[in-house]
């Protein structure tokens, strides 16, 4: 079977537009959950201004209490420069680093325009690099802006072309608001995949708040993608996009390319436990669907 890479967003993502603070040791025990499923890659926090996220006010804490796995990398996710020598500092050797494909996002979520953002991209790379992180970016709003609207193609494929000009491994498309179609989703990653080299793997985040993104995962998939974001219970949004309604369940991807064939290398009942676990933590049903469907095959 062909093997494919779940990235669990949920400590990080998924919390982060959360208007009640979840405490560490809650965001430890669910980072202990996504582990006991099988996960070998998640988004343990992030480190942006704390007065504008700050449910993410604690990720150094979050980051001093991470079991010490050498088989489990945990991302942090920054915006500026200072987030990434902050992720350095608390232990990342991972960092994933966000830009935008519009302007309007890119001065709510990031500080400034996509022009002002990339002036300091050599310098976050070097540090990364001296750090010891290894460096991956993603393009936020590359399929819709809740600001400026329709994102062309085209820019898509400049702000990825710049992203790479530096030294990353990896290479996300962000549907930030959940706006995009699997014809979306072939047509932007087909065209970023012919302008980037071919040792830049591609990953996917889709936001669930049109109910398509369990639908462009499998376009996301069929274009070559074969690292997929998922939050557990499908919560999540962001704080910068207004109506931005959750992530794509994990659960619920899990079980579809488990049914579809594919080796996800996922424990689906330890991810159930999971979602169940935060869903209690939050005091509210969770939109994933599996986490509240009988098990099949029983």
């Amino acid at each position: 079977m062909e093997k494919l890479e779940f990235v669990e967003v949920s400590p990080r993502d998924g919390l982060q537009n959360e208007p009640n603070i979840v405490s560490t040791a809650d965001k430890l025990a669910l980072i202990n959950h996504i582990i006991a499923a099988r996960f070998r890659r998640l988004e343990a926090g992030s480190f942006v201004n704390p007065k504008k996220v700050p449910q993410m006010a604690d990720g150094d804490a979050v980051f001093a209490g991470l079991p010490q796995r050498d088989d489990v990398t945990f991302i942090a996710l920054a915006l500026n420069l200072r987030g990434v020598e902050r992720a350095l500092a608390a232990g990342a050797k991972e960092i994933n680093y966000v830009f935008c494909a519009s302007d309007g996002f890119s001065v709510r979520n990031n500080g400034g325009t996509v022009e002002e953002t990339f002036a300091v991209w050599p310098e976050v790379a070097a540090a990364a690099k001296a750090g010891g992180a290894r460096l991956s970016a993603i393009v936020s709003t590359a399929f819709g802006c809740p600001f400026d609207g329709e994102v062309p193609v085209r820019r898509v494929v400049e702000v990825a072309e710049r992203c790479v000009a530096q030294d990353i491994f990896e290479l996300g498309l962000g549907d930030t608001i959940g706006v995009a179609a699997p014809s979306d989703v072939h047509e932007r990653f087909r065209a970023v995949k012919a302008a980037i080299p071919a040792h830049v793997q591609l990953r996917a985040h889709f936001h669930n708040t049109r109910n398509t993104a369990l639908a462009n995962a499998v376009a996301a998939v069929e274009e070559g993608v074969r690292i997929l974001d998922g939050s557990l219970g499908g919560i999540g949004g962001c704080p910068f996009a207004p109506g931005a309604a959750g992530n794509v369940p994990t659960e619920d991807l899990i079980y579809m390319f488990n049914r579809m064939g594919f080796d996800t290398g996922i424990d689906l009942d330890a991810a159930v436990e999971g979602a169940h676990f935060i869903g209690g933590v939050l005091g509210r049903t969770t939109p994933g669907m599996v986490s509240r469907a009988p098990k099949w095959p029983s």
